[in-house]
């Protein structure tokens, strides 16, 4: 997929594994901001983290527990979450899990290869 295209598909979508075992395609980016869907087996572990960008995401299916900025919470499908710029925040997969994530500015290191 080229950064900044108008319409992506599946098939256009670049696909990446992430370090701790996640999969993220992404499915659209433009200069302020990032689509993507993000796939998370079950008893995945997202490390805490902080980065610049602001987060926000919606879960697909699933069921994935949440720490933002100390706070957890239980998700289930139809449930969002947003992470603001610099705070920690991690996640667990109960089950496998579909999410989608949009993040503001881009993150360089998810942009295509």
């Amino acid at each position: 997929m080229m950064d900044n295209a108008p319409f992506v598909t599946p098939a256009d979508a670049s696909q990446m594994l992430l370090p701790f075992g996640a999969y993220r395609r992404t499915l659209g980016t433009t200069e302020h901001m990032m689509l993507l869907e993000v796939y998370v087996p079950r008893e995945t572990v997202v490390p805490e983290h902080s980065h610049v960008h602001e987060q926000v995401g919606y879960l697909i299916s699933g069921k994935m527990e949440f720490t933002v900025g100390g706070v957890t919470h239980t998700l289930i499908p139809g449930d969002s979450y947003a992470v603001p710029s610099s705070v920690l925040h991690s996640g667990r997969a109960i089950v496998d899990s579909v999410l989608v994530e949009v993040f503001s500015p881009p993150r360089e290191d998810f942009r295509s290869r």
